[in-house]
């Protein structure tokens, strides 16, 4: 991926006020802003064709992001074997870039298995089991790596909210309140008496 991002059309409107045009703005080296996001943000979310986006934590390596997931990792759906990565900024935590990428499981017996685990292992927090050993009987270790021009990048950002609808869920609100001996205290009601202080 060695993309830059698009520059804004000029309309042969003027420049802002105190500085040259946007179109005047050096091009953004997409390459370097992946990688540098990539490794500064352990997370960044992917999003399946028709489908939401689902963040991950993951390892950066080789030009190459890692993810696992499965029993005792995080939960990720099936993921096809091209997807979108959607990085966002260490800064201010906003989006950054949105890339395809292409997906593929990495299995025990392929040749990229001892670098994909040996990254994930490094970034993964509080292990106490042989990790190893239950990435290959039980969870799914892919291999994304981005490709082509970028969906969105600095100075190409997209109308709209971005906003994701809530996923569905089983979980609800509970109607029970605490017992307070004696009701809850006056100073807590939302009423004044003449005898507060």
């Amino acid at each position: 991926m060695t993309e830059t991002a698009p520059r804004p059309v000029d309309d042969g409107s003027p420049p802002p006020a105190g500085g040259a045009g946007a179109a005047d703005a050096p091009a953004v080296n997409i390459t370097a802003l992946f990688a540098e996001a990539a490794t500064k943000s352990g997370l960044m979310w992917v999003q399946p064709p028709g489908d939401r986006a689902w963040p991950f934590w993951h390892a950066w390596a080789d030009d190459t992001v890692y993810a696992v997931s499965g029993p005792g990792e995080q939960t990720l759906p099936w993921l096809p074997g091209e997807v979108v990565l959607l990085l966002r900024s260490k800064d201010n935590g906003g989006r950054l870039l949105a890339v395809h990428a292409t997906c593929e499981e990495v299995a025990p017996q392929d040749e990229r298995w001892a670098a994909a685990t040996a990254a994930l292992s490094a970034a993964r927090l509080n292990a106490t089991d042989d990790l190893l050993g239950r990435w290959a009987r039980e969870c799914t270790v892919r291999a994304m790596k981005p490709f082509g021009p970028p969906l969105e990048a600095p100075g190409s950002y997209g109308t709209g909210s971005g906003a994701a609808p809530v996923p569905p869920s089983t979980a609800t609100t509970t109607h029970w309140r605490p017992w307070h001996l004696r009701g809850r205290p006056r100073r807590r009601r939302g009423t004044r008496h003449p005898d507060d202080r």
